[in-house]
């Protein structure tokens, strides 16, 4: 069980990067710009993926067929089944306005008209008919990109992309080390004008990622602008297997450890754990954790990575409408006693918010920057027996002390909004970042320096 995004890499998606790139030097030549719809959504998803939700079920559960798949329910949902065979949405009114708008689409509109496509958007509406932006009809093609973003791993280049909504310019966001967009030379703040020919302010980012995305070995073609210098290059960059490392660390002054956490994702756990002992080796004393435009993902990752800091006791319970509860807690083991920071911002979302949440509630370390998004609601996957696959939102979740912070969010300990001051930089620096800089100075007066 976790919970999970709906952010990508390669190009990985963000509404709102870090260092967004505002404005564009005369005579740049941008190509049309066409918004279309995608089917992945553009909000900042909390999910339990996986399987159904099971965690608190009463001894009388019962076992229920739904096609192929057994779902284990309680009472409640037992009851809930039974009466859904009078709120059926496909009575005989119902299947006729369907066969009566599908003609008018097949005599009248002006163009082609794909079957598929006209039955994936009636799966869609079902569910946007529930009014929550959340629950989600996926289909097969879409429902293996989410599961590539859980895992960070991927035939790709190894670059996230960020997408202005209104101009709908892609931006590079990150090139990671090692990877081949980073041996290619793109680098951070490269505006991708095509891919393979498609250029991508026709279509949502999370669709360019498709193109660029392909068999391990094959090329793909992208025409950059780089303001930097004004430059317009074109890049052939090989697709190799790619695991995206989500966790970034250095030591900075005074012996103070920083760890950026971009996701919780798979493999995030391990890659903190290596971090932290690393870190420790070279005489860490303080530690700033930046979970800053981090948008969540996976439960079971954001606990073990708790479980190594803070003492015994519950970090994050879950409840669905049944009262069903699901506790996921530290134990006694390990604990990190260190002077700890943690920075937050608006776009720190879901899981990013179940850290912050559990440091605040054990007063544990000392929050820094702005209110955090506010998503306290999870999603459960639930996937096809066609391969396609729906997310619906089935529970709430609640911090150690039951604060429920959906559209309230976390409040930090110390307002401070960003400010990057180096107003001639131009690559990002952390030592001109303010709250990276107001981390260092509480945490060196904690230290007694």
């Amino acid at each position: 069980m976790g919970i999970g995004m709906d952010d990508q890499n390669d190009g990985g998606y963000q509404n709102n990067g870090m260092y967004p790139y505002s404005g564009f030097p005369g005579g740049m030549n941008l190509p049309p710009q066409k918004k279309q719809k995608s089917r992945i959504g553009l909000g900042i998803l909390i999910g339990v993926l996986g399987t159904v939700f099971l965690g608190g079920l009463s001894i009388g559960a019962a076992c229920l067929a739904t096609n192929t798949q057994i779902v284990f329910a309680d009472r409640g949902v037992q009851e809930q089944q039974a009466d859904t065979s009078e709120k059926s949405i496909l009575d005989a009114e119902a299947i006729a306005k369907i066969r009566e708008l599908t003609a008018y689409a097949y005599l009248y509109y002006y163009d082609d008209v794909e079957t598929d496509e006209l039955k994936d958007g009636m799966y869609s509406g079902l569910l946007t008919g529930l009014g929550d932006r959340y629950s989600v009809y996926y289909n097969e093609e879409d429902y293996k990109a989410l599961q590539i973003s859980t895992t960070g791993q991927y035939y790709g280049i190894g670059a996230g992309l960020k997408q202005d909504q209104d101009t709908m310019v892609v931006t590079v966001n990150r090139v990671y080390e090692g990877t081949p967009s980073h041996e290619a030379g793109l680098k951070k703040d490269d505006v991708i004008l095509s891919v393979d020919g498609t250029e991508s302010t026709s279509m949502e980012v999370t669709e360019l990622v498709k193109i660029i995305r392909g068999a391990e070995g094959t090329t793909v073609h992208l025409e950059v602008y780089r303001p930097s210098t004004g430059e317009n290059l074109a890049f052939d960059v090989e697709r190799k297997d790619i695991t995206l490392p989500s966790v970034e660390y250095e030591m900075l002054e005074n012996q103070i450890g920083y760890i950026r956490i971009d996701s919780f994702e798979k493999e995030t756990a391990h890659q903190f754990e290596n971090a932290v002992a690393d870190l420790t080796g070279q005489g860490m004393r303080a530690v700033i954790f930046d979970v800053r435009y981090n948008p969540g993902g996976l439960v079971s990752s954001v606990s073990t990575i708790l479980d190594d800091i803070l003492p015994e006791g519950l970090l994050v319970y879950i409840e669905d409408k049944y009262g069903n509860r699901e506790d996921y807690t530290s134990d006694e083991e390990k604990k990190m006693e260190l002077p700890i920071a943690v920075l937050i911002n608006g776009d720190s979302a879901s899981a990013a918010e179940i850290f912050a949440g559990a440091i605040k509630d054990y007063e544990y370390g000392t929050l820094i920057g702005t209110k955090t998004f506010g998503k306290g609601i999870v999603q459960t996957i639930f996937p096809l027996e066609d391969g396609d696959a729906v997310k619906l939102t089935t529970a709430k979740y609640f911090t150690p002390k039951g604060n429920y912070i959906h559209g309230v969010g976390i409040e930090p300990d110390l307002e401070l909004k960003y400010e990057y001051l180096d107003e001639d930089g131009v690559e990002y620096e952390k030592e001109y970042d303010n709250q990276i800089l107001k981390a260092i100075e509480v945490l060196t007066e904690e230290l007694g320096d």
